[in-house]
């Protein structure tokens, strides 16, 4: 049997051939991690020690997966989001780290703060309202989803994280808004247009929820328009209106929270420098 150094070298080189030299190393790190838990610091102090054949076998099985074309995360059952993991699977998206900017956003502006009332929209994996749940004292998260089987997904991983969140089966474009129910509303709704397809990622495609992504071209802020207007009725006054947004529709964005009558509205960017999260405040 190889030592962990030869065979983690061998499965580098096994998903560079299908993700290129960078995504095949963070890749392996990530298998290497999540099935085997053989860390970066493991396998440095642990380099000559002997693989085992029952070892080999589950890295070996995560590695075809991601060669057959799933995405790592899928193939480990699992994400990092905000230095927690969270169980995911094809019923959710994986967690983005553009998205942690969204949650970093909210947590700035409620900074020492108690007792807050927080809404999720479209929650999936639920690794918003969890990272919030954890992140503000006191605070009393409710996420909503369309999909059994995502809302079964998230509170395992909240029941993991060993945070309370009322998870609730909700269609945001039929729901009935609820006055003043909420001091924060986030979402990160579906916003890809069916069109941007033909650009993006095969094994985002093939695996990954499409009802969670996409949104008709002719009408690309559909769920922005139905939140507003849910969130203009059950934000209690000042409360926060947060969300992730397609980086091609800023202005577009801008101008509808705008016409539904909130104020401080902007638009900002991510990480990467592109225009990714929208916040608006309830009148007082």
């Amino acid at each position: 049997m190889p030592t962990v150094d030869e065979y983690f070298k061998s499965i580098t080189a096994r998903l560079a051939s299908v993700l290129g030299s960078e995504g095949g190393a963070a890749a392996a790190r990530i298998i290497f991690e999540d099935v085997a838990g053989y860390d970066r610091k493991f396998i440095f102090m642990n380099g000559s020690r002997t693989m085992t054949d029952f070892m080999v076998d589950r890295i070996d099985g995560a590695v075809k997966q991601v060669e057959a074309g799933e995405p790592v995360q899928y193939a480990v059952g699992k994400a990092r989001f905000l230095g927690m993991d969270f169980t995911v699977n094809s019923s959710v998206l994986i967690p983005r780290p553009e998205t942690e900017g969204l949650v970093d956003i909210i947590t700035s502006a409620y900074a020492g703060k108690n007792d807050l009332r927080v809404l999720d929209i479209g929650t999936g994996s639920g690794c918003i309202a969890i990272s919030l749940a954890r992140a503000l004292p006191f605070s009393r998260v409710t996420a909503f989803d369309i999909s059994d089987k995502a809302l079964e997904t998230a509170k395992e991983n909240a029941k993991a994280a060993g945070v309370a969140v009322d998870f609730r089966e909700c269609d945001i474009l039929k729901a009935a808004p609820v006055a003043g129910a909420y001091d924060i509303i986030v979402s990160n709704p579906p916003y890809v247009c069916r069109s941007e397809a033909a650009d993006m990622d095969q094994r985002v495609l093939s695996y990954e929820p499409s009802t969670a992504l996409f949104v008709p071209d002719d009408d690309p802020l559909i769920f922005y328009k139905a939140i507003a207007r849910y969130a203009r009725k059950s934000l209690a006054a000042g409360g926060g209106l947060f969300f992730e947004i397609n980086s091609r529709f800023p202005e577009e964005m801008r101008r509808l929270l705008e016409d539904e009558g909130f104020t401080d509205v902007d638009v900002t960017r991510d990480f990467k420098g592109n225009y990714r999260f929208a916040t608006a405040r309830q009148p007082e």
